[in-house]
């Protein structure tokens, strides 16, 4: 997906830091990704939903809130309050680009600001939470005994996710005093609480307490043992793959035409998981399938193999020729099922050790058809587009970027 590194003034003047992804197609809305407490906007689980919603037409703006990542400024003098105040200072430089978000996703705290923000902002259709605390002042939690050293000092020195990170005072108050309760019923925005049942970061009663608190609509997804940072890669493409389809349905994106000149657009093939071999399968803008391996073979069975995309080819194009046939001659056929299964094979007539590759067809005819009309169907049956096309020689051109 095409990234655009972008600065623009936070809440204090100091320059955030951000990464705008855009669809290599269209642009059919914008979203906003708030990251969790102390992270960056370069964590695995922003980079691939962003990714996923790039995919499906919605531009993502993620940014370092002040005194994180590359974003100057320094996070002691940071609040709850001022994370809001950074995430509005991006709605605006998105707005004067002409690119007002409608769908605002947080992650743990970063979930809390987008719930606060929500009701505040115009043109909000959607909202998303992944880890998200009922109550900002959970994140306390963290800091153990430094409470008190924070009350006696003004801040102190909070070991989290193995680095230090210094606290003040003013964030302790801040936190404290933020309640959601009121911001959560007053949003008219769709929600998606998503949440893990054994995050040990924040509890999954917080998800309970959002959901209560929201008007319809709204929906529950839970991520079963994925950990608080979605860390792992498959928790992260599932809670992607969520949220893409489930923000469609509440931004009512326009589907754009496919490209002049290729009718059923590109298909596009990118890894989802390069530890295994799970890929996603996009075909234009409109449609999404999963490709995978079988366990035995390294993969995660999420989806067909290659070659039972192969066969689906051949079994989906039979069927619609011979229905299209049957249609125009006007016959009684019912139903057609097509069962088609792959191998290879010695091409022992050819008096050789070489193998073919075999494709075996069993269609199944149902409806009131004489012998006359299921014998052509038959031979209707190997007119098929594919069906000619793996029988003939292919040329496949590569090109590398």
């Amino acid at each position: 997906m095409p990234t655009e590194r972008l600065t623009f003034p936070g809440h204090s003047g100091h320059d955030l830091a951000a990464r705008l992804d855009m669809p290599d197609g269209p642009h059919l809305a914008t979203a906003l990704f708030a990251h969790c407490f102390t992270c960056s906007k370069d964590i695995p689980a922003a980079r691939r939903i962003a990714q996923r919603l790039a995919d499906q037409g919605i531009a993502v703006l993620r940014l370092d809130f002040t005194g994180l990542g590359h974003s100057r400024g320094e996070f002691a003098n940071t609040t709850f309050s001022s994370n809001v105040d950074d995430l509005k200072a991006a709605v605006a430089m998105l707005s004067e680009r002409g690119m007002a978000p409608c769908l605002l996703i947080g992650h743990s705290l970063g979930g809390a600001a987008v719930l606060k923000l929500a009701p505040e902002l115009e043109g909000i259709k959607a909202v998303v939470t992944l880890g998200a605390p009922y109550d900002p002042e959970h994140v306390t939690h963290n800091f153990g005994g430094a409470l008190d050293e924070i009350a006696a000092n003004g801040n102190a020195s909070v070991n989290l996710g193995g680095r230090p990170v210094t606290i003040g005072q003013s964030f302790v108050e801040d936190v404290s005093a933020a309640n959601l309760r009121y911001a959560i019923a007053a949003s008219k925005a769709a929600l998606l609480v998503m949440h893990a049942p054994l995050d040990t970061i924040v509890g999954v009663e917080n998800a309970t307490n959002i959901f209560v608190a929201a008007q319809h609509p709204k929906s529950f997804v839970t991520l079963d043992d994925a950990d608080h940072l979605i860390t792992n890669p498959d928790d992260a493409c599932y809670a992607a793959d969520v949220i893409a389809s489930w923000s469609t349905r509440y931004l009512k994106l326009a589907r754009p035409a496919p490209p002049i000149g290729t009718p059923e657009g590109i298909v596009r093939v990118r890894e989802a998981n390069p530890r295994g071999f799970l890929q996603d399968i996009y075909g234009g803008s409109n449609h999404h399938t999963l490709a995978d391996e079988p366990l035995a073979y390294g993969g995660t069975n999420r989806g067909m193999s290659p070659y039972g995309f192969l066969s689906a080819a051949l079994g989906a194009c039979t069927s619609m020729t011979i229905r299209m046939y049957a249609r125009r001659k006007g016959w009684p056929l019912k139903d057609v099922a097509v069962d088609v299964s792959y191998d290879k094979m010695h091409a022992q007539d050819s008096g050789t050790m070489d193998k073919l590759d075999a494709f075996k067809r069993v269609i199944t005819l149902t409806g009131n058809l004489d012998g006359a009309q299921r014998k052509r169907l038959l031979e209707i049956a190997d007119k098929c587009p594919v069906h000619k096309t793996l029988e003939r020689s292919s040329e496949v051109v590569t090109e590398l970027f």
